[in-house]
């Protein structure tokens, strides 16, 4: 019998390329159709080895789960950024590979997110989700999210829609 290696850690400046390639995919696979081509293109080009080589310094703390070697997602986390919103933790993003989605892991990597941020004393938790990526909205409300506000992200002049979810 083999056994397999699954784990959350703080992502190294060689996880990089396999982050890279971890946003590309997910990426790609969650906003097609939701967020303009071209929009949706360019974002993910800004994204590349280099840029995220050095997201991985800081300031944001950024996880990768890790299955037998192979990055299956990443998240960022940190402070919250809106500042009218009384949660003191954010978790930025949240992504796997779609190969890796709906087995579980991305509960096991959202609940490591949510621990280190109460870890470091945050108090509640916000996440923002477009409106229309109902995989992601479905993801949050399941694991206790409520929907507490609402903004608008702009897209190559696309409005879309997004939730605020919290955790207190």
């Amino acid at each position: 019998m083999k056994t397999l290696s699954i784990d959350v850690r703080r992502a190294e400046p060689q996880d990089s390329r396999a982050i890279s390639e971890a946003h590309r995919l997910a990426w790609q696979h969650t906003y097609a159709g939701i967020i303009p081509h071209k929009a949706l293109t360019q974002m993910i080009e800004r994204r590349g080895e280099s840029w995220w080589r050095k997201a991985t310094r800081g300031p944001a703390t950024l996880l990768v789960l890790d299955v037998a070697g192979t990055v299956a997602g990443y998240a960022t986390l940190g402070l919250n950024r809106a500042r009218a919103l009384p949660q003191e933790g954010e978790i930025y993003e949240l992504y796997l590979r779609p190969e890796y989605q709906g087995i579980g892991l991305g509960h096991m990597l959202f609940s490591e997110a949510q621990r280190l941020l109460k870890s470091l004393g945050c108090k509640g938790l916000v996440v923002w989700c477009l409106e229309e990526n109902e995989n992601g909205a479905e993801f949050y409300r399941g694991h206790g999210g409520v929907d507490y506000c609402e903004g608008v992200e702009t897209f190559d002049r696309k409005q879309l829609k997004k939730i605020g979810f919290i955790w207190n």
